[in-house]
Parts: C-alpha cells; structure tokens; sequence
C-alpha cells in the first residue's frame, strides 16, 4: 500500500515536473514571437529566449530561430523522452507598445520579480489588450510623418500638406486591403500609386508643387517598415538563414514601390497627367536650411514612433536623438564626404546613444534606433532610379546607379546603427564601473540600485 502511494506521488511529481517544462517553453516562444514579430534580432530573440529558459530552471534547452518559426526542445535526462515545441510567426506589425512591454516582463522574469504563472498571466494580457492609442491618431501619425519628411527633403507648405493628405490616403487603403488578407507586395503597390497618382493630379493643377518631393515623402512612410536593420544585424551575428529571409522580404517590399510608382505613371501619362522634371532635393547644400532640416527629421522620427505605438515617454528623447544625428550627418556631408559616409556617420551616432537613452526612457533600444533613421531612408534616390527606369533608353543606366546609391545608403544606416550598439554596451559597462571606484559619498539618493546578490550578501553578513 505505501509503496503504491509513492509510486503515485512521483507519477504526479513527474506530470507537475513535466507540465512546468511545458508551460516554461510556451512562456518563451511567445516572448520570442513578439520580440521576432517587431523586427528584433535573430540574435537578440536567441538569448532573450535562452536567458528566460535558464532563470526557469531549463538550462539545457535547444533552440532554433528563423525567419517564419521559432522551435525549443528540452530532455531532462538522457534516457527521457525531449520536449519540442514550435511556433510560427504569422503577423509582422511593429508594435513598440508590446515590445516594451514583453521587454519589462523579461526584466522582472529575471529579477525574480514574476514567477512561471505570473509571467504567463502578464504574457496573455499584453497579446489580448489593444491600444490606447486610436486607430485614427496612427494614420494622423503617418500624415504628421510624410509631412514633415517633406520639410526635410527641402518642400515648402504645399509639399508637406500634400505629402499628409496622401499619406493618410496610403494608410487607410493599406488598412482595408490587409484586412481582406491580400499580401503586403500588393499593399505597397497600392501605396506607390496613390502617391504618384495624388502628385501627379496635382502637379496638373495651378498649384506651383514639386511632385517628386511629393513621392519621395510617401516613398519613406513605406520604406519604413522594412526591416533591413533586423536583416544587417541577422548576417553579422551568423544567422544567414534568417538574413537571407529579411532580404527577400526587404526585396519584395521595395519590388511593391517599384511596380506601384510605375503604375501610377503610366496612368498618369494615359490620361495625360505631366509629373513635371524631376528634380532631385536639395538638402543640406546651405547652411542656412539646417534649421528646417533638423526639425523636420525630429518630427517625423516622432511621428513614426507614435504611429508604431512607442510609449509617450520615448517620442521627445526619439526626437532629439533624430535632431542630433541629422545634425552630425549635415555636418560630415558639408565637410565633403559623400552620402553614404553622411548616413554612415548618423546612423553610428544613434546606436552610440541609443543604448543609454532606451534606458533612461525604459525602452528596448531598438524603439528608439528605428524611428531615429526613418528620415534618412534613401526615398529620393528610390524615387529618382524608379523614375529613371520608367523612361527607359539611356537612363537605365543612371537609373540602376541611382538605385545601387539607395541601397548602400541603407546598408549604411542599418550597419552603422549596430556598430553603434556594439560599441556603447562595453563603453557603458565600463563607465559604470570607473563611477563605482572614483565615486564618493552621495548627498541624497542611492548612487546605483543593488542587485539582488548583493542584497542576500548584506542580509547573511548581518546574520539576519
């Protein structure tokens, strides 16, 4: 009798042994889901996933990251059967509000701060709560966005009004055409359309308006959910696989522009809409445009960011952060480098300062390094090697150099970003400790937050 009642118990030892492993690898691939979802790092995801896993007590899970599924297994012992379970992603919509949130979870996962079932119970809410944000202030977000990226290519007011009237024209037949499930190729065909189409109709009017400005404003509100950076930091940290995927997708996105602003033309030109000489931007040539270039980049960063649902207390440092790196980008293409190196140079700068900021604002660095090089996506030299294209003959050939120029302009932006972070994380460590040694006595506050092995090692010299 007493040998079937230890019997039982450690049958239900194992089943609530094994029940918690399955529960812990669900916890993870959800978090590895948002965090994937948003454009995080194949990397990043990894050892998010990892670390929770290991905190939870499974430190010898597999793990294996790609582009549509996340998969983990665990064995508890050589002679058991393993554990695997996947999870694919379906939906990709940047959602700074739920990657902040998932972000905190993970913090207080680690810090002890929330158990296996709490940490469920809190996972569970953040997927099923909606926004406080309305849907009607993203696609004012979107307008406020392309206007001020408008102000930053060198438009005047009409530029930038018309810029928001068509942005918000992208937003709202975008919205309807992904709710009927068609495919995110045919949603930026029908972005680059209405833009062309909108600037053409009124270039035709008396109104005096540059409508390649027009075109390239909207031309960077699509550009900007590309996840080009998540694909740069995937090839650096060795998942080529996942790379290779972001690419595609980077690819298909941008084929979506090409054949969009092509459509609008050729029907611009079948009902005999004229879009005018292209004239490409002239930003940064004086000095006297800085001011109108610096405030334009910090309102449409801004503006992408509440348009992605960052939290409220991250739009001014975005801002800034955008308004400084302009600046330096200015600066490195007055002094005569190229725009490649000008890009390079701005892009570097966000992701120096980016790990310290997202931490006084309590954000994941990545909500405030997207936003930040939104302005300085390569819409222009998109816009012109599309248009050159179009007219075929001899422009073909400037119109593929213009393009090369686009894409190593964001090759810039994207590696510069991430060289940024990965010389700021050490830089701070170090930092931290230089103040720890040089530091003196303190007149108010604590001069850091202890940790918790800290804290257990003051309670047990103290013998409590």
């Amino acid at each position: 009798m007493e040998e079937r009642e230890e019997q039982s118990e450690e049958q239900r030892a194992a089943a609530e042994a094994a029940r918690e492993v399955h529960l812990t690898i669900d916890l993870c691939l959800r978090i590895g889901e948002m965090l994937l979802s948003s454009g995080a790092g194949a990397a990043d995801v990894t050892a998010t996933m990892r670390s929770v896993a290991d905190h939870l007590g499974l430190r010898a899970a597999e793990l294996d990251v790609t582009f549509t599924a996340l998969s983990m297994s665990h064995q508890r012992a050589p002679d058991d059967v393993p554990v695997l379970m996947m999870r694919h992603v379906q939906h990709r919509d940047i959602d700074y509000e739920d990657l902040t949130a998932v972000d905190h979870l993970v913090r207080d996962i680690l810090t002890d701060r929330a158990d296996l079932y709490l940490a469920r119970s809190r996972m569970a809410t953040i997927v099923s709560l909606g926004h406080a944000l309305p849907r009607w202030g993203v696609t004012v977000a979107w307008a406020v966005m392309a206007a001020a990226v408008g102000v930053f290519l060198g438009g005047g007011v009409i530029v930038s009004a018309v810029a928001a009237v068509a942005a918000a024209l992208i937003d709202r037949v975008q919205m309807v055409l992904a709710r009927r499930r068609l495919p995110f190729f045919y949603l930026q065909v029908a972005g680059g359309a209405i833009a062309t189409l909108l600037a053409a109709g009124v270039a035709a009017t008396p109104i005096d308006v540059d409508p390649s400005l027009v075109v390239t404003a909207n031309i960077i509100m699509l550009l900007a959910g590309i996840g080009l950076m998540g694909a740069v930091q995937d090839a650096l940290t060795g998942f080529y696989l996942t790379s290779s995927a972001r690419l595609i997708e980077a690819m298909m996105a941008t084929a979506g522009i090409i054949a969009g602003v092509a459509l609008g033309i050729s029907v611009a030109d079948g009902v005999g809409l004229e879009l005018g000489t292209l004239v490409p931007g002239q930003v940064g040539r004086q000095y006297s445009d800085l001011p109108t270039i610096l405030l334009g980049a910090a309102v449409s960063a801004a503006a992408f960011s509440v348009a992605s649902y960052a939290p409220r207390r991250a739009v001014l440092p975005v801002a800034a952060t955008t308004a400084a790196a302009a600046l330096i980008g200015q600066l490195v293409a007055f002094a005569g480098f190229g725009r490649v190196a000008a890009a390079g140079a701005a892009a570097f700068f966000i992701g120096l300062v980016a790990y310290a900021v997202s931490g006084r604002v309590r954000v994941p660095p990545l909500v405030v390094a997207v936003p930040a090089i939104v302005p300085f996506l390569p819409g222009l030299s998109i816009y012109r090697g599309l248009t050159w294209l179009a007219d075929g003959g001899y422009l073909i050939s400037q119109g593929i150099l213009a393009l090369m120029t686009a894409m190593s302009v964001a090759i810039a932006l994207a590696s510069g970003v991430i060289l940024g972070e990965y010389v700021a994380q050490p830089l701070k460590r170090e930092a931290r400790k230089l103040e720890n040694r040089l530091a003196g006595p303190r007149l108010v506050g604590p001069f850091r937050a202890m940790t918790r092995a800290e804290r257990r090692a003051i309670r047990k010299l103290s013998g409590d």
